[in-house]
């Protein structure tokens, strides 16, 4: 290759170069057992070098970064959220969950992944907590705390594919004119197949039987459990029926839980230090500021240019821009800025062509080192954030595979 055509080819693909120097770096970081943070951290300063940002300008993308809204609003829900858990802790309403669901299903597979779908209509990081504590529970021994960190950050995460709770589902549907109803109808066989997916490649690992008597009072055991998950159903009816902003609704909930539940101010003092773990803060920080970094780069906006010379159909060629830009800059900067140009320049596009882009969007947060619930399940199981990875990427793959077919279905009779 002479120098021009060097040079072209550096100005045409150089910018995803860098970026996909970025990443790789990450893996090996975290392959070298370095933590999560330091990774992303490095990552960061790549990101400042290599892209040419100003030191000055990365300071102040830095600093805005940490002061933000929304960093302030995941730190704020996640210390709600931690502290809730310690209260049912206390009150031993999480290990009461876990029975009643038992004693209604006979079966550890039902509560490792039941039980995190539900705690996943709350559309809060912290939710990954509680979720964690029921699938470390349910699964005991039986799978490796690698797999642990797998289920339960995957079955929490199903109701964010579909569901009008979060805000990138409303975001879609607004930008594109696809009606709600019609959408979530759409996805309804891809829920059903990511639940099939995660039982298939790890929840069979685990035996069915709890060990107890089968319930012979079905309806005391499903009063035991509205009575020890009753905070959480509050809470997500709260938001999706009233609209009550997380942190309101889970403050309200604390307080009547506190009284209903007859806790005593000592009781609750220590948590309100411990529901403020210094790690969660920490990576919290740095995954915002990372991404930020990023999202400043515009490298997002290239990857139409970087995929259309591609020889394949153009619902593939997006389904490609919404999965790396995704991993890059997360969910709500790739709809906003690539979604209405899809359905502009896709043939027919509507309820099929949105099922698939959120699907890929959905899929790819999956394995982002940008989605903060990634993290904060690696810190709740103490794992590694490749291994985690390791065990969704075979997951998502076979996934993607199932989706296109059922796009193409869909396009013959919508």
């Amino acid at each position: 290759m002479d120098g021009f055509s060097l040079m072209t080819f550096w100005a045409q693909y150089g910018e995803f170069i860098k970026l996909a120097l970025i990443f790789v770096a990450i893996i090996i970081l975290l392959k070298f057992k370095i933590p999560l943070s330091g990774a992303i951290g490095i990552g960061a300063v790549l990101t400042v070098a290599l892209y040419g940002i100003p030191v000055l300008d990365s300071l102040m993308i830095a600093g805005k970064s940490m002061i933000s809204e929304a960093t302030i609003m995941v730190l704020l829900n996640c210390y709600l959220i931690t502290f809730l858990q310690r209260m049912m802790e206390l009150r031993g309403h999480l290990d009461l969950a876990q029975r009643s669901l038992s004693r209604l299903f006979n079966s550890r597979r039902v509560n490792a992944s039941i039980a995190p779908v539900f705690i996943g209509l709350l559309p809060s990081p912290g939710a990954i907590f509680i979720a964690g504590s029921m699938v470390d529970t349910a699964c005991g021994d039986y799978i490796s705390k690698e797999d642990k960190t797998f289920v339960a950050s995957y079955f929490r995460h199903i109701p964010e594919s579909f569901l009008p709770t979060y805000s990138s589902i409303i975001l879609a549907c607004q930008l594109t004119g696809v009606q709600m109803g019609a959408f979530v109808l759409g996805m309804v066989p891809m829920v059903a197949c990511l639940m099939l997916l995660g039982y298939l490649f790890y929840l069979r690992k685990v035996p069915k039987e709890t060990g107890e008597a089968a319930s012979t009072d079905k309806l005391a055991d499903l009063q035991s459990l509205c009575r020890s998950l009753w905070t959480i159903a509050v809470i997500i009816l709260l938001i999706v029926v009233l609209n009550v902003p997380v942190y309101i609704a889970t403050v309200g909930v604390i307080i009547v839980y506190f009284f209903t539940s007859r806790f005593t101010w000592q009781e609750i003092k220590p948590f309100f230090l411990s529901a403020l773990e210094a790690r969660i803060v920490i990576n919290t920080f740095v995954v915002m500021i990372f991404k930020d970094l990023l999202t400043h780069t515009n490298v997002i906006t290239a990857l139409p240019g970087l995929f259309e010379a591609l020889p394949i159909p153009s619902f593939l060629v997006f389904g490609l821009i919404f999965f790396v830009g995704t991993i890059v800059a997360g969910s709500t900067a790739i709809i906003t800025l690539c979604l209405p140009m899809a359905f502009a320049a896709v043939s027919g596009a509507g309820m099929p062509l949105m099922v698939f882009l959120m699907s890929c969007t959905y899929a790819a947060m999956q394995i982002s080192p940008t989605h903060l619930c990634l993290t904060l399940a690696c810190e709740h199981f103490k794992t590694d954030f490749g291994a985690l990875v390791k065990r969704t990427l075979p997951v998502i793959g076979i996934f993607y595979v199932i989706l296109t077919g059922y796009y193409l279905l869909l396009n013959l009779f919508f």
